[in-house]
């Protein structure tokens, strides 16, 4: 379904600052800028079966949401393959796209032309996207008045109503209070009974440990392991962050 070829993934950044146009200019002129290569991802390789709930663990700056990206055709590689043999829908930054000046009916419509629904589609979806995201009083409220929250919850509830078999999720479990949390975790025991492939990110190491059918552990743009959840959350605690 999913597989990743000698991927790797580099980042220029530049060390010098100029605080002026006339050093932009002698900078540009004599190519003195200097830049650090940051490898993101280094010589990564894996396989993703259909069907398989796969967990991506590591400490922040490891490379998982770079990796995210490249599955999702967000990022180039810069070295490597990744291909990927069906349509997949990310949920990573809810609610890119989004209009403040929109009420949240038309944001709805709006979310829902860019996930490749018709209009009349989310028109039968609306009541139950509000409803999910406990926002039924706020229908025709614009988006704006709204918390960042709320605005959050609203992107995740359009977001699930994609039907990609393949589902790229970053930590979504966080979006709302620990009800919406465990309504989150139900459409996630949804997607596994309907046998949709999801690459999962997350900090919650317990929701890898119930979801996840593999788990793969990175550290420093690299793949370090990948096993048994259990397994490969106990070396991460011990070997990573060296916990007891």
């Amino acid at each position: 379904m999913i597989r990743v070829e000698n991927l790797s993934k580099v980042f220029r950044i530049p060390h010098e600052r100029k605080t002026t146009l006339f050093h932009n200019i002698i900078s540009l002129a004599t190519r003195r800028y200097e830049y650090e290569e940051f490898y993101a991802l280094q010589n990564m390789s894996f396989e993703i079966r259909e069907g398989e709930f796969i967990g991506i663990i590591g400490r922040n700056g490891s490379g998982k949401s770079t990796l995210l990206k490249i599955i999702s055709k967000i990022y180039e590689p810069t070295s490597g393959n990744v291909n990927v043999l069906a349509e997949v829908f990310p949920l990573l930054e809810l609610g890119v796209g989004f209009q403040p000046d929109f009420t949240v009916r038309d944001n709805i419509y709006l979310y829902g032309s860019l996930i490749g629904f018709s209009r009349r589609e989310m028109k039968g979806k609306l009541d139950e996207i509000v409803e999910f995201a406990e926002l039924t009083r706020f229908v025709d409220a614009k988006l704006q008045k709204l918390s960042t929250g709320m605005q959050v919850r609203l992107g995740f509830s359009i977001a699930i109503q994609s039907n990609a078999p393949i589902m790229i999720v970053d930590e979504v479990l966080a979006v709302g209070d620990l009800v919406f949390a465990e309504k989150c975790r139900n459409i996630f025991w949804k997607f596994k009974r309907e046998g949709r492939t999801i690459v999962f990110v997350s900090h919650d190491l317990d929701s890898v440990q119930q979801y996840c059918d593999r788990v793969l552990l990175l550290d420093g743009g690299g793949l370090i392991s990948q096993g048994e959840p259990s397994q490969m959350i106990n070396m991460y605690r011990q070997k990573i962050l060296q916990l007891a």
